[in-house]
């Protein structure tokens, strides 16, 4: 009995062994992509403006997404959503971003994308966990600066806005054909089962203690906009 207790235990601990890594990789991109906005909103005169973070239904971040090629551009990523509830930012939905785009460009480069979704229809495709930047929903480079110009009609160009930065560069970036997907792996690791997006956004589920620093960061920026 002692001895079925003792194979019982180390069992146990080498499931767990086995499954820290893919669940330390999503726990660690809900990080990063706190990091990514606290680092862009930190910037001096930079940034995304508060008139537009205010008025955002959803925010998507990108913590890392590679993008290279020769002519024809290849761009995937692997990022993090959430969207506001009646009871604040809601648990995080995982997600890929694919897509192309044809240009002359030369090596690979790194770089984090932030994407907001600024309206119902943007949400409403959002939900669905699998759509078209420029297809199924609208799609434009956002404004940037610590707030928007009073003549940009960014409240009515799309609905998607879309910021990249590299190199220390932040500028608003179009990522029209780009195709977003929910990740399944990702999201099983992250919450120990297959949570669709609709549950996780709309806030039928409570966040992990896991979520709280992405979600920590977009209540402090959405608050600091709405002063």
């Amino acid at each position: 009995m002692k001895r079925l207790v003792i194979l019982c235990v180390i069992a146990s601990m080498t499931i767990r062994a086995l499954a820290a890594p893919a669940n330390n990789k999503a726990v660690d991109r809900v990080q990063a992509a706190a990091d990514v906005l606290n680092e862009i909103q930190g910037a001096p005169d930079q940034g995304i403006p508060e008139e537009v973070l205010g008025s955002a239904d959803c925010v998507a971040v990108v913590p890392t997404m590679l993008k290279g090629g020769f002519i024809v551009a290849a761009r995937y990523g692997r990022g993090v959503a959430s969207c506001r509830t009646p009871k604040g930012w809601s648990a995080p939905a995982f997600f890929t971003l694919e897509g192309g785009s044809v240009g002359f460009q030369i090596g690979g480069q790194a770089v984090d994308l932030v994407m907001l979704v600024m309206n119902k229809d943007g949400m409403n495709n959002l939900l669905s966990s699998k759509f078209q930047l420029g297809a199924d929903a609208s799609v434009a480079a956002g404004p940037v600066g610590r707030h928007a110009a009073a003549d940009t009609d960014w409240k009515m160009r799309a609905q998607v806005l879309t910021y990249s930065r590299a190199r220390g560069v932040f500028a608003g970036v179009s990522l029209e054909g780009a195709r977003i997907k929910q990740d399944k792996d990702s999201t099983r690791d992250f919450y120990g089962r297959m949570v669709p997006f609709k549950t996780s956004l709309t806030g039928e589920i409570d966040s992990p203690n896991t979520a709280h620093p992405f979600l920590a960061t977009l209540a402090k920026w959405a608050q600091e906009a709405a002063k």
